[in-house]
């Protein structure tokens, strides 16, 4: 017995030792990574446990040829710790497998090799429901990392209602919005509500800014409610501004100018000003993401072309922030790309930047990063709390004597008018 727990210690601290960031990218040759539910670029990487939806994996590699690059599922709790298990515990079948499908590109001047994965594969699954990393590496050493991205795993054993609606504070009631949702255990037993079920809010799938275990206001039998003034809200932003680049030779009206080379593209955005001082505007946005697609092909994700996008911002009266500004949106991974970082020129009172993008329909916007490392759009883009926004509510629960949370109800919440 006592060289099964040491055993079971041992590989405990072998997860936490090799844990390992949520979306991140640690090879510069990777390009366009894209994880959402089969048949849909603009859904985020969401499955039932046991259900036959799948996701779609794609990512170019801009060194082409055929590499061995593998997959596997790291299970963590609701914080994107590790969760205490043996991989044999959450993942059914190998604990690894190889990306198999791929396809060197056509058409496109820039060449580069296309790899994509349905999952979950047959023979690799995760067994049960929580939030898992899949972490994508090299020559079947999961070391070698390439890159890492979250994916949820629910499921269903709650229910959630919840509704949208504007602060009472005075204060907040023209740039916010708040949620007040009620999730229904049904049947679970819960003994310490604190210690047993853990509550996550997102805004448009940003992590960033997330709310994160927040207590419940009142709890009737089985039901939480949570309906506290400041515990779920969130500046509303604005409709995030859109860039269309499905084709490189019809240049969209955000475009200023284009370059035309045998080696590359090169594109230059229309310069963008700040719109915290101006009127709300309501047009159909895509929440920050976006979706590969050419006019100059047909298939966008091996005949799409890239190209170095020139990005400028100019802040009021061109002068300088007092903290960085970054490009934001899925565009640089939430300003996790080093490129997604701006730079001010004092010639021209603006904030420069340039990113390698693929054909496709970008949103993004300007933010300022805080100190604590999160977000914040309110110089650069302003708050109005008529913004279209889709909130995601993710309810976690851990049996008594349990290693793991569980990922028992997911709900989507969309406020204002959204495609």
């Amino acid at each position: 017995m006592n060289r099964a727990l040491l055993t079971c210690l041992l590989a405990c601290c072998s997860l936490l030792v090799s844990a390992q960031e949520p979306d991140m990218v640690y090879y510069n040759n990777l390009q366009n990574i894209k994880l959402f539910q089969a048949g849909d670029q603009l859904s985020y990487p969401i499955i039932a446990l046991g259900a036959i939806n799948q996701l779609e994996l794609h990512f170019d590699d801009r060194e082409g040829g055929a590499k061995a690059y593998y997959y596997t599922w790291q299970l963590c709790n609701a914080d994107w710790t590790p969760a205490m298990l043996n991989p044999v515990d959450y993942i059914q079948g190998f604990s690894q497998s190889r990306i198999l499908t791929y396809r060197n590109s056509s058409l496109a001047l820039t060449r580069y090799t296309h790899y994509q994965q349905s999952l979950p594969d047959r023979g690799s699954m995760p067994s049960r429901s929580g939030n898992y990393l899949l972490k994508v590496f090299l020559n079947g050493d999961p070391e070698n990392l390439a890159f890492t991205r979250r994916v949820l795993v629910v499921q269903e054993q709650a229910g959630i209602s919840a509704r949208l609606l504007q602060p009472f504070n005075p204060q907040l009631s023209q740039t916010h919005q708040k949620l007040v949702f009620t999730v229904d255990l049904k049947g679970l037993n819960v003994v310490n509500v604190p210690q047993q079920v853990t509550v996550a809010v997102l805004q448009n799938y940003r992590w960033d800014n997330k709310k994160f275990g927040m207590r419940p206001t009142f709890i009737r039998q089985n039901q939480l409610e949570y309906s506290n003034d400041m515990d779920v809200v969130f500046p509303a932003g604005k409709n995030w501004r859109w860039l269309d680049l499905r084709s490189f030779r019809l240049q969209s009206d955000r475009v200023d100018s284009a370059q035309y080379s045998n080696t590359g593209t090169n594109i230059f955005v229309k310069p963008d000003i700040e719109r915290a001082t101006r009127r709300y505007v309501y047009y159909v946005d895509r929440g920050g993401r976006y979706y590969n697609e050419t006019l100059d092909g047909v298939n966008p994700y091996w005949q799409g072309d890239y190209a170095s996008v020139y990005f400028s911002f100019r802040a009021p009266g061109g002068l300088q922030f007092n903290s960085d500004v970054y490009l934001f949106g899925e565009l640089s991974n939430y300003a996790q790309e080093p490129a997604a970082k701006m730079e001010f020129n004092p010639s021209t009172g603006m904030y420069e930047t340039s990113i390698w993008l693929k054909q496709g329909y970008y949103d993004y916007m300007y933010a300022l990063k805080n100190p604590d490392g999160s977000f914040s759009l309110d110089q650069t883009e302003g708050n109005y709390w008529e913004t279209a926004n889709t909130y995601l509510i993710l309810v976690y629960y851990r049996p008594l004597g349990g290693r793991a949370d569980e990922l028992i109800a997911i709900s989507i919440i969309r406020s204002g008018v959204q495609n």
